[in-house]
């Protein structure tokens, strides 16, 4: 099996020419498996609006540079987002800087789509990654706080390097907790200080450290990795 794409650049730049139905005009599928899975770069709002409405966290976190949608038969099934992330994640590698690295952001699949869809598109996305940008590796976290383990990202062989250090949510005034990162990109500042001088009621809500997985764009990498490698997580224990 042969997939191709040309999955944009690591810096954001803006995706292909997109059809009526939110398909790009110019960048060939990426074909997963035999059900004709596709996955395509769509406008930044396109994937905004699958995410808010349909991944469990319903929000959109700030500093996303990539996004794309999942297709079958010309339908949108799901959608992906790769950002910014942690502000020192490349730091877990060796002579990395921040333009090294994005963050798996949001994944979301539709129920009914083949087992294993949510794996053979890491794998398809980390290829398309390696053949079009200068991206050296890819961080995502799972939330055991909602029961996730990392499933998929085991699936894909991706390196669990363990438990991130804990930070706490933002709520202003809504009962929307908010990723600091989110907060930053809307109003500038993440200073909870400063929001209240401005009259937002705002709140910080604790978290627990996330299951924190690595994987490599660019294989040669590899050896920079700075922390080590540690079994997976099982659920429950």
């Amino acid at each position: 099996m042969r997939a191709k794409t040309r999955a944009g650049g690591a810096t954001g730049s803006p995706p292909p020419a997109q059809g009526g139905d939110g398909r790009s005009n110019r960048t060939p599928a990426l074909q997963i498996n035999p059900r004709m899975i596709e996955m395509l770069p769509v406008p930044h709002r396109v994937a905004q609006d699958v995410l808010v409405r349909h991944h469990y966290l319903h929000s959109m976190p700030g500093g996303t540079k990539l996004t794309f949608g999942v297709f079958t038969d010309s339908r949108l099934r799901g959608a992906v987002s790769l950002g910014v992330g942690p502000i020192n994640g490349h730091r877990l590698v060796e002579g990395a800087t921040r333009d090294d690295c994005l963050t798996l952001t949001r994944l979301w699949l539709e129920d009914d789509l083949p087992k294993n869809s949510e794996s053979r598109l890491l794998g398809v996305l980390v290829r398309a990654l390696r053949r079009s940008t200068r991206l050296k590796f890819l961080l995502s976290y799972a939330d055991p706080g909602v029961g996730h383990v990392g499933t998929v990202y085991q699936a894909a062989g991706w390196l669990y390097t363990g438990v991130s250090e804990a930070q706490p949510l933002m709520d202003l005034g809504d009962g929307v907790p908010r990723h600091l990162r989110s907060v930053g990109s809307a109003f500038g500042t993440h200073s909870a200080a400063y929001l209240r001088r401005r009259g937002l009621p705002v709140r910080l809500v604790p978290q627990a450290g996330k299951h924190r997985y690595v994987v490599f764009v660019d294989p040669t990498w590899r050896i920079r990795l700075l922390v080590p490698v540690l079994p997976y997580p099982k659920r429950g224990g």
